[in-house]
């Protein structure tokens, strides 16, 4: 019976240092490129992308009439140039496209369908590495060289309807919690 009990115990203790562990980790980010404007041509997408500091792990959701725009990831050549016919990353044209910023790099991203890259459908952002914990302080580095330690940047100020949705990772987590404590009380 003691060891039951026991038993019980470390599970519930386990459960809990897990669960501390996912709802430390950084939560990635839905952006809905343009927001309300989704990506439509005579948007200023290069003041859209200035509002938003993204993360690897973030999401860019691409929002269009299929056939009237596309999204092109591309090279910084490309991006400037406004000529796909090389530089060319990935192409998405499905009118609901969901980009995965998986790395800590610049992304270049234009449409390709003639006159809208250089009418202003094009935008660039910097995407960091996420935070894992916001009590630490530690030096970042920036290609292998490390950086002084800096307090983090306030995010501008976004209006009431923002379109960066937190991912339901750690709802999901929360669930599987409840249910291992039901399973074991």
């Amino acid at each position: 019976m003691e060891e039951t009990k026991l038993f019980k115990y470390s599970c519930f203790l386990t459960i809990i240092v897990i669960s501390t562990m996912f709802l430390n980790g950084a939560e990635s980010e839905v952006y809905t490129v343009g927001d309300d404007d989704e990506w439509e041509s005579g948007i200023n997408f290069l003041k859209w992308s200035q509002k938003y500091n993204f993360s690897v792990g973030d999401v860019l959701a691409f929002k269009y009439v299929k056939g009237q725009h596309n999204a092109y990831e591309v090279t910084e050549a490309t991006y400037k140039s406004c000529n796909a016919s090389t530089g060319v990353l990935a192409k998405y044209k499905s009118g609901n496209d969901q980009v995965q910023l998986n790395k800590p790099k610049k992304y270049w991203f234009i449409c390709n369908i003639s006159g809208h890259c250089l009418g202003g459908m094009r935008f660039t952002i910097d995407v960091k590495e996420a935070i894992r914990n916001s009590t630490t302080s530690s030096n970042i580095t920036t290609n292998g060289a490390p950086t002084q330690a800096k307090e983090p940047t306030p995010l501008p100020a976004i209006p009431n309807k923002c379109h960066a949705s937190k991912r339901p990772s750690v709802g999901i987590y929360l669930v599987v919690f409840g249910t291992l404590l039901k399973k074991y009380y």
